[in-house]
């Protein structure tokens, strides 16, 4: 294989016309250039200048070389430069995952920022639960995750992730506009209705049960859905009552958003990446993201 720095000293013997020259710009002895030439002349079996007693003279070999060596060259600076851009998260590809309430407030305008700033990044979403993407970030197959956890659910993180903590937020009770109770309400003033929730064995519905056990009651769900949107339609309409994070309860006029009296617990917002090995766009999507969960701070 053609050694590409050698490419790059008989191109610069043909343009500069000697070997002394050559070593002056590439900063090299001229010494150096002559063993590199021969070096090439070795691995390419053709003489690439006749050396004369003050002078050397290039063979149509070693224009033939010089020129094409031109067009490799400028292709290894430009894969250098790429690689470099690489390297500081400045090119390539940035793989985030997801869940549908951060996509909805805090996505929009993390990618637009990323987008607007690394122009040659290409930024792919994949959304789903913390189960699902906590192991593909362990496992190299997403960069970085918005996760949650709340209060009163730990979960069990793997030992080669690093957390960042994003936004943490209050849980709120979602009422219909005509409920009868009104201002901060305990949830055992809710313990004859119909409740609307997670999905069982999710974090949000075992924080629920584990809220409402520490009043003296078991909710009774009728409705389980993942989707906030559903949950506040569902509540709007008159079907029941709910639980929500504060993010989960925005913007609907058809409920009321009420704070819990008493014992409370918090959902925590998170970004996952990898301690060692991770892409080095993670740094940027996360500084992106800390911004943008930052601008909902106060929601």
């Amino acid at each position: 294989m053609l050694n590409p720095i050698h490419l790059r000293t008989v191109a610069a013997v043909v343009r500069t016309g000697s070997f002394a020259a050559a070593a002056k710009e590439l900063g090299y002895t001229s010494s150096a250039v002559s063993q590199q030439i021969a070096s090439l002349e070795h691995d390419v079996r053709l003489v690439l200048f006749e050396r004369r007693a003050r002078s050397i003279a290039p063979t149509p070999a070693a224009t033939f070389l010089a020129d094409r060596s031109i067009e490799v060259l400028a292709l290894l600076d430009d894969l250098q430069d790429a690689v470099g851009e690489l390297a500081g998260g400045e090119r390539g590809r940035l793989r985030i995952g997801s869940f549908p309430t951060a996509s909805e407030h805090l996505l929009p305008g993390a990618i637009a920022e990323l987008a607007a700033r690394l122009p040659h990044v290409g930024i792919e979403l994949e959304e789903a639960e913390p189960d699902t993407l906590v192991p593909r970030v362990s496992d190299r197959l997403l960069d970085v995750a918005l996760v949650y956890e709340y209060d009163l659910v730990p979960r069990a993180w793997p030992r080669n992730l690093h957390r960042s903590v994003l936004l943490s937020e209050d849980l709120v009770l979602l009422l219909p506009q005509d409920h009868r109770l009104s201002g901060e309400v305990r949830l055992s003033e809710l313990a004859g209705e119909t409740w609307i929730s997670t999905a069982a064995g999710t974090s949000g519905s075992e924080c629920l049960l584990r809220l409402c056990a520490a009043q003296g009651f078991i909710p009774r769900v009728a409705f389980r859905t993942n989707d906030y949107d559903v949950v506040r339609r569902f509540v709007g309409a008159g079907l029941g009552v709910a639980l929500v994070p504060r993010l989960g309860a925005a913007g609907d006029p058809h409920t009321r958003r009420v704070a819990v009296a008493g014992p409370n617990a918090q959902r925590h917002i998170l970004a996952v990446r990898r301690r060692v090995g991770g892409s080095p766009l993670a740094a940027a999507a996360l500084a992106a993201l800390t911004r943008a969960a930052n601008s909902r701070s106060g929601l």
